[in-house]
């Protein structure tokens, strides 16, 4: 499959939205699925790119295939990362791309713009419990568990960290 990493287009964000909030839906990753209020902010791409890059995985016939939010240093859109490390958020791959590389290649063009980045010393990123396909795919990367960064964005909601030292 021809795939190609690049900066999101506004026209795509909606449908880059979309994808991630199936992603979530189908993996079963919202508590209250349909009605939980993080589905909002899983469709909401041009919330976030108004703070960080926006990139997509797309076919080479144009189809998005899945996306993620990089958050360098000074952006807002960050929620563990210190001021010499960058974030990434909402990696989402589409039904159709998933097994295809797609998600280690976003994870990648993140790792590359993190190193371009002066200053920046590690890479790092939540995640749930529930996503153990997206850990062992951290894992072979490099990333490593930072236990003592877990943290919990509301009650009941704990998050594990993973980082990466550039």
């Amino acid at each position: 499959m021809d795939i190609v990493i690049r900066e999101a287009l506004p026209a795509e964000y909606e449908a880059l939205g979309a994808i991630t909030a199936q992603a979530y839906l189908g993996d079963g990753l919202l508590t209250f699925g349909e009605e939980d209020p993080y589905l909002a902010r899983l469709r909401d791409v041009a919330g976030r790119a108004a703070d960080s890059e926006i990139l997509v995985a797309a076919h080479s016939d144009g189809q998005l295939l899945g996306g993620v939010a990089f958050a360098p240093p000074g952006s807002s859109f960050r929620d563990i990362a210190g001021s010499d490390e960058a974030e990434f958020r909402m990696l989402a791959v589409a039904r159709e791309g998933r097994g295809q590389g797609i998600g280690e290649a976003l994870v990648r063009a993140c790792i590359d713009r993190a190193r371009a980045l002066a200053g920046v010393r590690r890479l790092v990123l939540s995640t749930s419990d529930d996503m153990p396909t997206a850990h062992r795919l951290y894992e072979r990367l490099g990333f490593v568990r930072t236990p003592a960064r877990d943290w919990e964005p509301f009650p009941g909601l704990a998050l594990l960290t993973y980082g990466l030292e550039l």
